[in-house]
């Protein structure tokens, strides 16, 4: 059975030391807005909503490659499994959405050609949950440091010097936060049902555990607070703006609970970080 009702969700997270999200295009400095305010896209939140609902056991189709559970060498390789060109665009579909989590939960534009014209598989999902760029509450400092080695990297091991190798940045602290919703009448479509609502639910508050890097070491990023508001209809008591809306942050990550509960029937579930 699909999703019964619309949620809201909410995650307010912590980062210190750390660079939450690196801009390539930017020297892989972490993302800020022209007014300094810290984002993570919502690309990244995903990669690791993915990589915990791995840990719990789902089938997941976007696999990063130095994180795959399988052999498959692409997202192509990994799509043949499972599809079959021979079979219409819906059958297809159900096929996806049945094997992999993160298919009938964001969706995913399945385009691989056959080796003969008109042949292969060209379809779209479009899933039922969406997420947020996740945005710093004020703005963030940024720290850059320049990293050497002393070690030959060529050579015979005779001449050894610091060499430089670039810079690395991080972001000194700030409290961040991003928001979602799951709308039943995709999640109709795609077969996402609450026991797959349930279980990012339960991923939220263990976002960035086993999610450490050399940008981000272990203890930096920090769920605080996930707040879980569950609609009593399918098309919601409230318009998603609405209801973000009701959730003031401060600067620390504390909440303001009475603004919180000001809309009249949507109680919200505050959920503490792992």
């Amino acid at each position: 059975m699909s999703l019964t009702n619309k949620i809201d969700f909410a995650v307010v997270f912590k980062v210190k030391n750390a660079n939450p999200n690196g801009d390539p295009l930017n020297g892989n400095r972490p993302r800020t807005n022209y007014d300094r305010i810290g984002e993570v896209s919502d690309v990244c939140i995903k990669r690791k909503i993915r990589n915990r609902l791995m840990e719990a056991g789902k089938e997941i189709f976007v696999q990063s490659d130095d994180n795959k559970l399988d052999d498959c060498k692409n997202l192509r390789e990994r799509a043949e499994t499972v599809l079959n060109p021979k079979e219409s665009s819906a059958v297809n579909t159900k096929l996806a959405c049945k094997k992999w989590f993160d298919v009938r939960a964001f969706g995913q534009v399945f385009a691989y050609g056959g080796e003969t014209k008109g042949a292969g598989v060209s379809i779209g999902v479009r899933g039922p949950v969406s997420i947020h760029t996740a945005f710093s509450l004020s703005p963030v400092e940024i720290t850059s440091t320049q990293i050497t080695k002393s070690v030959s990297g060529e050579g015979d091991g005779t001449k050894k010097g610091s060499d430089t190798m670039g810079m690395k940045h991080r972001v000194d602290e700030g409290v961040y936060v991003f928001y979602g919703s799951m709308n039943p009448q995709l999640a109709n479509k795609t077969g996402f049902s609450d026991d797959d609502a349930e279980s990012i639910k339960k991923i939220l508050p263990k976002l960035f555990e086993n999610d450490a890097s050399s940008a981000r070491p272990e203890g930096s990023m920090e769920v605080l607070k996930v707040i879980w508001w569950q609609h009593n209809c399918p098309h919601g008591q409230y318009s998603s703006a609405k209801v973000h809306r009701s959730l003031s942050v401060n600067s620390d990550g504390t909440l303001h609970l009475e603004k919180l509960k000001s809309l009249t029937g949507l109680k919200p579930e505050p959920i503490d970080g792992f």
